[in-house]
């Protein structure tokens, strides 16, 4: 006997199916100036110029983030355009994902002031993985068991002082990071936190602020 299916229940499983392939692009820049930011130790600026339009967040102590309202994020890619500099330890920028408060979340980060550093250990620290509260880079760094599987080196490394394009994949507790339009992962992890969801939002570390504009969530 043929299973009937509801023509309710049918509208239900397409509109499911439409929903999880839905891709999102935000105006960075205009959330600013419609007040859907929630900034978290920075202030940010709204900029149009040089084919960006997005914002800039201020360089201040201690990690920022920028949340977006009323955006909750699962299992997807993020992708964003970002512009940190090349000065050392004054450069931290990337995106924070499964936000469940301030100083709870997933990010991934890059340091592009190590980007073409001419010590072979400073470049190994060039794209990041962490998971706060308890998964800091320096707890991943420490410990012998995760040390150097958590931020690598990136092989023809963008211009430090540019623009360039991240894409975060997070699926299946795995996360994959690419840089511009490359083929191939910069950097492959095992999510450490057990949030499936939560807030996406704009990551810098202690003493930076830096440049972002198209972000698209999908």
């Amino acid at each position: 006997m043929k299973k009937r299916i509801s023509i309710s229940a049918l509208l239900v499983s397409i509109a499911c199916i439409a929903y999880s392939q839905q891709r999102t692009t935000l105006n960075l820049a205009e959330l600013a100036i419609q007040q859907k930011l929630e900034t978290v130790h920075r202030s940010i600026q709204d900029f149009d110029g040089a084919g960006y339009k997005g914002v800039r967040l201020s360089e201040e102590g201690r990690e920022g983030l920028v949340w977006i309202k009323d955006l909750v994020f699962s299992n997807g890619t993020i992708q964003l355009d970002v512009r940190g500099k090349d000065e050392l330890q004054r450069s931290f920028i990337g995106v924070a994902f499964h936000g469940q408060n301030d100083s709870t979340f997933d990010a991934v980060y890059f340091r592009p002031f190590n980007f073409h550093a001419k010590d072979s250990v400073r470049r190994i620290h060039a794209v990041q993985y962490v998971s706060h509260p308890v998964n800091t880079w320096k707890k991943l760094r420490d410990d012998k068991m995760t040390n150097a599987q958590f931020e690598k080196e990136i092989s023809n490394a963008p211009d430090p002082n540019g623009w360039f394009h991240i894409k975060v994949l997070v699926k299946d507790k795995i996360v994959k990071v690419f840089v511009n339009d490359r083929k191939e992962p910069v950097l492959t992890v095992q999510q450490l936190s057990n949030f499936g969801s939560g807030k996406i939002g704009l990551f810098t570390g202690d003493g930076s602020g830096g440049d972002f504009a198209n972000l698209i969530i999908e």
